[in-house]
């Protein structure tokens, strides 16, 4: 299990419904340890190869399961704030994003909860929700920022086609 590269089209899907809570339970562990060897505060499971709809997130309060995230409501404002992304080794930028979020999610046992999360809680969970819909970070930046990283982004994909052969 490793973590997929910009260019691996499972990273542009829309991920599945998880409807098998077993099947989380029997991956969380690895993805826990992949998450915090990459130095990383949150993990989708379309960045390991899995078109589920979960992520696993950490901001310093203990990890987090959470699966089959609905935002039903956010604030108004919003606030730049620097991301990466494992799936983007090497590449930060600042991006838009609510405040605070609600949220309707199960948990790793199939149950129902409603949470607000703010500011830098907030902005995972917007992070890797995007993830389950097919959108990466990088899509989210004014297309002059873009640019600026155009190379970086090439070498990125360049080395993901260089791991498949």
């Amino acid at each position: 299990m490793k973590v997929r590269l910009l260019g691996d089209p499972i990273l542009r899907k829309k991920a599945k419904p998880v409807t098998n809570f077993e099947q989380i339970k029997e991956i969380k562990e690895e993805m826990l340890k992949i998450m915090y060897l990459e130095d990383g505060v949150g993990l989708a499971a379309p960045q390991i190869g899995l078109s589920l709809r979960f992520f696993l997130m950490d901001y310093g309060e203990g990890p987090k399961v959470i699966v089959n995230p609905q935002i039903f409501e956010h604030s108004e404002d919003t606030e730049e704030g620097e991301e990466g992304c494992l799936s983007v080794p090497g590449i930060f930028a600042d991006v838009r994003r609510y405040k605070w979020v609600k949220l309707r999610y199960q948990d790793e046992n199939g149950s129902y909860h409603e949470e607000l999360f703010e500011g830098y809680a907030a902005r995972i969970i917007q992070h890797e929700t995007d993830h389950l819909d097919g959108i990466l970070f990088i899509d989210r930046l004014p297309s002059d920022v873009k640019k600026q990283l155009a190379l970086e982004l090439r070498k990125i994909m360049r080395k993901r086609l260089e791991e498949t052969k």
